[in-house]
């Protein structure tokens, strides 16, 4: 098979949300919009962490005794989320993938946020470069 780039299956379109973004907004935002987590940037776009749905659970078990759960996205992200280069090949983020058991994973050039690219996205490419499908 040939070598793809990440770059030509990636998700370039993101919800994203700021450090200062209010938990609550963050929560409604990826309920409204069907998404699991969710890439944290800078006001210059560059990729500082990553909010998922467990990061949301892990803060309302630890807060659920205060009874509030107030905040912005700063305090729950997973900061130096792992991010792959829009030049990555469609094999090494398999790797990852699998390995690592990730479901997505954010792109990145010169460290601003280009795009995320999914299991999914890898399986649209391999689908592609099929026999008989290109």
């Amino acid at each position: 098979m040939k070598s793809v780039k990440v770059s030509d299956y990636m998700t370039r379109k993101l919800i994203t949300f700021r450090p200062s973004t209010p938990l609550f907004e963050a929560m409604n935002t990826m309920l409204e919009e069907r998404i699991s987590g969710a890439p944290v940037v800078d006001e210059g776009g560059h990729l500082i962490g990553v909010l998922s749905e467990i990061d949301f659970l892990e803060e309302v078990l630890k807060r659920s005794y205060h009874g509030s759960i107030e905040g912005t996205v700063s305090e729950v992200m997973t900061e130096g989320a792992q991010s792959v280069s829009a030049d990555t090949d469609i094999y090494s983020v398999s790797q990852i993938f699998v390995h690592d058991r990730r479901r997505r994973l954010p792109v990145v050039h010169e460290g601003r946020l280009v795009g995320q690219i999914s299991r999914r996205d890898v399986l649209k490419a391999v689908q592609d470069l099929a026999p008989g499908n290109g």
